[in-house]
């Protein structure tokens, strides 16, 4: 199949999230079975990894789109990822992208919708004949909006091609006030309830949702969950209308980043045979770096995370004195709201023999931490699917989550019946409170003391198959069906 694939973001060129990494490796993957993958990208040029890549060459043709009453030109700059061959479109338009910030600015709603014509006029310029056009996120929910209001008709490559729209996080919709509705280059008629009009205000999440022929999300359970009205945030009526058309589908683990047996930033490398001392010294060397105290009879427990509510910030605030007076060490890595990046260092300074916090990024850390904890720290509110678990049980390390969204879907919790049956790969804990997150810890306490029992959750961990070759295989039936039920135009 020809695919093409729209993001925001991609690493190792920009990332704020999750998605970044997803925008890597599911076209790397679909172009290891053989599919022609362009990936569109918007070029960020001041967030460019100079260390890593040179600035793409300026040559490609030129782009315009029409945003109400304004023309907007910029240039597609052409390339070829060099690990695996997929076609590298990057849209140039300093104006828009040429920022820190990848989102920064009121003029949002405008800067992705020229991204989501580009992303239209690629196909038209460069010649493709896409079978499907993956968008992602509400960046790019008007690229399946223009297939389905024209764009089949006005570009003749385009008419039999299918549209597939993944919702990353639905908390993150693109809500903006119906002034911006001209900024889309839509005809108004379609700023109306049944497409992109969400309580009065213009949501390009909801376009995505309503008018492509396909939607995902990242993991079965969280298909299921945007469907409620507990999580979601407002759009469950629409999912639910949509939901012979969704499908969870769960990420993968780049095991060319993320693998403990050739990780490039780790001293000590180890497999699911030589786990015990690999991840043994890893820890050594880890406690060491961070000035914690170099003991092997307590459990290190880490966290890399943006800190906020969502990631059970608020639990560990809540629950932090009965953490301290626990036999065991924490790490915190990332960033967040100002109240608990100082709780972390609160929390570090009153008690440093327990408490290790680096409030910022550091790859290099976040993959000591992965190889050198004993159990991973993620207590999400709601997660649509998560990433980190996942490497925690490729690195050997337990993952201790709250039952919601991918977490449920990749984390088997230590029970009789599954440490009988040699299923369980972490501990899950069912209630979004502190006791139920000091539960979670206490259990992990009881499981790291008999060494025999957390052999086998480790070993069960990494045994586990986190590849995207399965998921791009699942992304092949969806892309099969969007291309052949290509719709009518709306009207």
């Amino acid at each position: 199949m020809q695919i093409v694939f729209a993001s925001s973001e991609a690493v190792p060129y920009s990332k704020t999230g999750g998605l970044g990494d997803v925008a890597a490796a599911l076209p790397s993957a679909l172009a290891a079975r053989g599919h022609d993958v362009t990936l569109v990208l918007p070029y960020h040029s001041l967030v460019w990894p100079e260390h890593r890549l040179p600035h793409p060459e300026r040559s490609g043709p030129f782009v315009t789109a029409d945003l109400g009453e304004r023309r907007v030109t910029g240039q597609l700059l052409t390339s070829v990822v060099p690990e695996n061959g997929v076609r590298l479109v990057l849209v140039d338009q300093p104006a828009y992208f040429a920022r820190r910030g990848l989102y920064d600015g009121a003029d949002n709603c405008e800067r992705y919708a020229f991204f989501s014509h580009a992303v239209i006029e690629t196909c038209r310029l460069l010649g493709l004949n896409p079978d499907v056009v993956h968008a992602n996120d509400w960046q790019t929910g008007l690229v399946p909006a223009l297939l389905a209001t024209g764009a089949r008709e006005r570009v003749p490559n385009l008419a039999g091609t299918g549209s597939v729209f993944t919702i990353h996080n639905i908390a993150f919709q693109g809500d903006f006030p119906p002034e911006a509705m001209p900024g889309t280059g839509l005809d108004g008629r379609y700023f109306s309830w049944e497409y992109l009009e969400f309580f009065g205000r213009l949501n390009l999440l909801k376009a995505g949702v309503v008018l492509a022929n396909e939607v995902t999300t990242v993991s079965p359970t969280y298909a299921d969950e945007i469907r409620t009205e507990r999580f979601g945030h407002g759009l469950d009526p629409v999912l639910r209308a949509k939901e012979d058309r969704l499908t969870g589908i769960l990420n993968g683990v780049d095991l060319g980043t993320w693998n403990p047996t050739s990780d490039p930033m780790l001293d000590h490398h180890y497999d699911v045979d030589s786990a015990s001392e690999g991840k043994a010294a890893n820890k050594r060397e880890l406690q060491t770096l961070l000035g914690l105290p170099v003991r092997d009879d307590v459990p290190l427990f880490g966290m890399i995370s943006r800190m906020t509510d969502q990631k059970g910030f608020d639990l560990i605030r809540d629950a932090s004195a009965a953490l301290l007076s626990l036999d065991a060490q924490f790490c915190f890595l990332g960033t967040g709201a100002e109240e608990f990046e100082q709780l972390v260092r609160r929390l570090a300074e009153r008690a440093p023999e327990k408490v290790a916090a680096t409030v910022g990024f550091d790859e290099a850390l976040a993959h000591r931490i992965e190889a050198g904890s004993d159990a991973y720290l993620m207590p999400s509110s709601f997660e649509p699917c998560g990433l980190n678990q996942m490497y925690s049980q490729v690195y050997g390390t337990v993952p201790v989550v709250h039952r919601v969204g991918g977490l449920a879907d990749t984390v088997v919790g230590a029970t009789e019946e599954s440490l009988a049956d040699g299923t369980a790969t972490g501990v899950v804990f069912e209630h979004y409170t502190a006791d139920g997150l000091l539960w979670a810890v206490h259990q992990t306490l009881k499981l790291f003391a008999d060494r025999t029992t957390w052999s086998r959750l480790v070993r069960n961990g990494m045994t586990r198959d986190f590849s995207w070759a399965a998921s791009a295989a699942k992304y092949e039936t969806v892309y099969e069906r969007a291309a052949a039920g290509v719709a009518e135009p709306a009207s």
